[in-house]
């Protein structure tokens, strides 16, 4: 009886933290939804600068919006659990487990004596690598949109029936921040456009979905992502763009 008691305590404390909250306007503000998405912020700018360390920072906020967005389901939101936005989550842990082994290996092999701290040389990518990014983010988000329908249909919530544009936005997002962490591991300067791309449909969708202080943050994001993308653009033309032939021929 002991360990059972135990066990409810332990599963109140993490639905407490799941659901702590601070008045914001006339919503609530989710104490891990904030700190989840500054942590995501702190990961961008560390992206910026090109440092490793961008890719671990990612994974902890990762961790916390995943949480965030299926908090319903662990009785401890009553807003929408937002599937797709979850599942982004998961793979961006993936991504960014090879984002940070790609940066580390870059770093390590091209600059190592760079004592500004870079992992990598941004460069643009090339038409056949952006025609594949657009043809893999149209395609997968017909696909993936069908896959989210299914899923409904299987365990439809009766507290809440989706608008027909519902599962084609979370879909959108869904593989476009794809798209994005690749990118960006790969060391594109497109990966900025592909965040602006999720952005202009991931803001709207926020504030539609009850999400508000997340689509006010995410809308700072987006400023700050247009100046991301005019660093990288500029590193791209002053520095070379042969910097790292020999990590490149390694992952083709």
């Amino acid at each position: 009886m002991q360990a059972l008691a135990l066990a409810d305590q332990t599963k109140n404390v993490f639905q407490q933290a799941i659901d702590a909250t601070i008045p914001f306007g006339p919503y609530q503000l989710h104490w891990l939804e904030l700190i989840g998405v500054l942590i995501g912020l702190a990961s961008a700018y560390l992206g910026m600068r090109r440092w490793v360390a961008a890719w671990p920072v990612g994974i902890l906020a990762n961790i916390m919006l995943f949480f965030v967005y299926l908090g319903a389901l662990f009785g401890a939101d009553q807003r929408v659990p937002l599937f797709g936005q979850a599942g982004r989550q998961v793979f961006f842990i993936v991504t960014s487990i090879y984002g940070w082994w790609r940066w580390s290996q870059s770093r390590r092999i091209n600059h190592a004596g760079d004592e500004r701290g870079v992992a990598i040389t941004p460069r643009w990518a090339t038409s056949r690598e952006r025609i594949a990014v657009v043809a893999f983010w149209l395609v997968g988000t017909v696909l993936v949109h069908q896959a989210f329908v299914w899923l409904w249909n299987l365990s439809p919530n009766p507290f809440f029936t989706p608008e027909w544009w519902f599962y084609w936005c979370d879909a959108w997002i869904f593989v476009g921040s794809i798209v994005a962490t690749y990118a960006m591991a790969r060391g594109w300067n497109e990966f900025w456009l592909a965040w602006i791309g999720v952005d202009l449909v991931g803001v709207p969708f926020a504030f539609a979905t009850d999400y508000v202080p997340t689509a006010v943050l995410y809308s700072f994001y987006g400023l700050f992502v247009l100046y991301g993308f005019t660093q990288w653009v500029k590193v791209s033309r002053v520095e070379r763009r042969d910097a790292e032939p020999e990590l490149a021929r390694t992952s083709s």
